[in-house]
C-alpha cells in the first residue's frame, strides 16, 4: 500500500484530504508544519509527499530542498492557490513532480497522484533496464505522439537548428523557460543523432544532493560510504553509447561540477570508492533556464565548464511567443486527454479558443496541458467550455473582461449554495458568509475588486474565502 505524506496547515483540508485518499485504498499521515513533516519523513518511509505552498513556518520551496536531501526519491507534490502558479513552475523546476491548483477537485487530485506513481514505476522499469544492459526499452519507446512540433516561424526555426546540430557529437545548451519542451528537444536531437540506438537519459540535476550526486552520476561499489551495500552503475555508464541530458545544469553542485569537467576533458571515470576508468562514450546536452554565462559571474557555474558545453546552443521561444501553436497544441493534448480519461471530448467553444490565445502561459507547454487535462476533467459534454477553466485565464485579477459563461458559472454557484443545508454551527456560519459574497458578486456584477469593497475586505482575502468554501465542500461530496 503507498504511503503519502500531507502536509497543510489547514486543520480541515488535512483530514478531509486524508479520509478522501484513505478511501482510494492509500495510506495516510499528517503534519500542519513544514518542521513536523521533515521530522516525519525523516522517521517514516513515504512514496509521496503532498505539501501546501504556504506553511506557518515554512513554504513548499524550503520543504521540498530538505525533503530531497533526505529521499531524492520522494514524490513531491506542492497544493497552490492560483496566485502561487509562478513559484510552484519554480518548484518543479527544483525537483517537485507536479503542482495542484485549489480548489482542489477529488478527481483531479487522484489523476496527478496516479500519473506520479505511474512515471515513477517506469523510471525504475528504466533503470532495471540499463542495470540488466537491456536498451532496447530506453525511453526512445516512447510513442511518437507524446509530443507536436509547432509550424509557428519561431518554431520552424528551432527545428532547422535541432537538424543541423542532431548528426554532430557537439554538446549542446538549450535554454527555455519552464515547461517549454527542454528534454522533448534534447530527446528530439538525440533520435536524430547516430547515437539513437543507444539510450538517452535524462537527469534532473535539481534533485542531486551534493552527498549523492557522485554515486548518481558516477555510481559506486559496494562499501565505498555508509549505505553502500552493493555495487551501483551511475548515469554516465547507463548512457554508454548514448546522450546524458542534464537538465537544469546550474543547479549542480560546484564541486560536483569540478569532477564533471575532468570526466568531459578525460573523457572516463571511476565509480566512487574505485580505482577502475571506465570510458565515458556520451554525448552530453544540457539545459537552464537561467543564462549560465551570467551564473558564471555570479560564482554559481564554473566558466571553464561552461564552455565545454557551449559548442552550439538553442533557445526555445516561450508559447506566448509563437501563438500561432497555442490552437495546435490545444487540439493533440485534448486528443491525448480524451483517450487518458475515456471521454468523447470533441473540441473547444470559440470562447475558450479566444480565452487560450490571449492568456500568456507562463508555464508553457507544461501548463497548457495540464489547463486542459483539468478541463477534460470537469467536461461534462464533447464540448470544452470556458467554465470548466481556471480563474487566472477566465479573467484578470481584477475582474475586468470577465467571460459570459463566468457570470453564470457563479451565479449557478450561488444557488447551488442556496440549496445547501448547514449541518452543524460551524458550516451555518461558512455557508452564510458564502451567500453574502456570492450575493454581493451577483449585485456588481462579479466584480471582485467592487465587491471586496462593498464587504470591506481586501480581493486576496475575498478570493481565498471563496476557494476554500467550494475546496472543502468538493471533498466533504466525493
Amino acid at each position: 500500500m503507498k504511503k503519502i505524506l500531507i502536509i497543510d496547515d489547514d486543520l480541515d483540508m488535512c483530514k478531509l484530504l486524508s479520509h478522501y485518499l484513505q478511501r482510494k485504498g492509500f495510506e495516510t499521515d499528517i503534519a500542519h508544519t513544514g518542521s513536523k513533516g521533515l521530522a516525519k519523513v525523516k522517521d517514516g518511509a513515504f512514496d509521496m509527499i503532498l505539501c501546501d505552498f504556504r506553511l506557518g513556518d515554512m513554504n513548499g520551496k524550503e520543504v521540498l530542498q530538505e525533503i530531497k536531501k533526505i529521499n531524492s526519491a520522494i514524490i513531491v507534490i506542492i497544493i497552490t492557490g492560483y496566485s502561487d502558479v509562478k513559484m510552484a513552475v519554480e518548484i518543479i523546476r527544483h525537483g517537485g513532480f507536479d503542482y495542484i491548483t485549489k480548489p482542489l477537485i477529488p478527481e483531479e487530485v487522484m489523476n496527478v497522484i496516479h500519473r506520479a506513481f505511474e512515471e515513477l514505476d517506469e523510471i525504475k522499469e528504466l533503470k532495471q533496464d540499463f542495470t540488466n544492459n537491456t536498451k532496447a526499452k530506453s525511453k526512445e519507446s516512447i510513442s511518437k505522439d507524446q509530443f507536436l512540433v509547432g509550424t509557428s516561424p519561431r518554431t520552424v526555426e528551432l527545428y532547422k537548428q535541432v537538424d543541423l546540430v542532431a548528426p554532430t557529437d557537439y554538446s549542446v545548451i538549450i535554454y527555455g523557460e519552464s515547461g517549454t519542451g527542454k528534454e522533448v528537444i534534447a530527446k528530439t536531437i538525440h533520435q536524430k543523432s547516430n547515437r539513437n540506438k543507444n539510450p538517452f537519459l535524462p537527469v534532473d540535476c535539481g534533485t542531486l544532493s551534493r552527498e549523492l550526486a557522485a554515486s548518481e552520476l558516477f555510481g559506486h561499489v559496494k562499501g565505498s560510504f555508509t549505505g553502500a551495500f552493493a555495487d551501483k552503475e551511475g548515469y554516465f555508464e547507463a548512457a554508454n553509447g548514448g546522450t546524458l541530458f542534464l537538465d537544469e545544469i546550474a543547479n549542480l553542485p560546484i564541486d560536483v561540477q569540478t569532477t564533471l569537467l575532468r570526466v568531459i576533458q578525460e573523457r572516463k571515470f571511476k565509480r566512487v570508492g574505485s580505482n577502475k576508468d571506465i570510458i565515458a562514450d556520451v554525448r552530453i546536452i544540457v539545459a537552464s533556464n537561467e543564462n549560465l554565462r551570467e551564473a558564471c559571474q555570479k560564482g554559481k557555474f564554473r566558466e571553464d565548464l561552461y564552455h565545454r558545453f557551449n559548442e552550439f546552443s538553442i533557445s526555445i521561444p516561450p508559447l506566448r511567443e509563437r501563438k500561432d501553436d497555442i490552437k495546435l497544441f490545444a487540439d493533440f493534448f485534448l486528443k491525448k486527454v480524451s483517450k487518458e480519461l475515456n471521454k468523447n471530448l470533441e473540441k473547444f467553444d470559440d470562447e475558450v479558443a479566444q480565452l487560450f490565445h490571449e492568456y500568456n502561459w507562463p508555464g508553457n507547454l507544461r501548463e497548457i496541458k495540464n489547463v486542459i487535462r483539468r478541463a477534460g476533467l470537469l467536461s461534462s459534454s464533447g464540448v470544452i467550455t470556458a467554465n470548466t477553466l481556471p480563474w487566472e485565464i477566465i479573467g484578470n485579477p481584477d475582474g475586468v473582461n470577465k467571460t459570459v459563461s463566468e457570470l453564470k458559472r457563479k451565479e449557478s454557484i450561488m444557488n447551488d449554495a442556496e440549496n445547501q443545508r448547514p449541518v452543524d454551527l460551524k458550516d451555518a456560519a461558512s455557508q452564510a458568509e458564502y451567500e453574502t459574497i456570492m450575493k454581493v458578486l451577483k449585485e456588481v456584477k462579479f466584480n471582485k475588486t467592487k465587491a471586496a469593497e462593498v464587504l470591506k475586505i481586501d480581493r486576496k482575502t475575498l478570493y481565498n474565502k471563496i476557494r476554500n468554501y467550494e475546496e472543502l465542500n468538493s471533498f466533504k461530496e466525493a
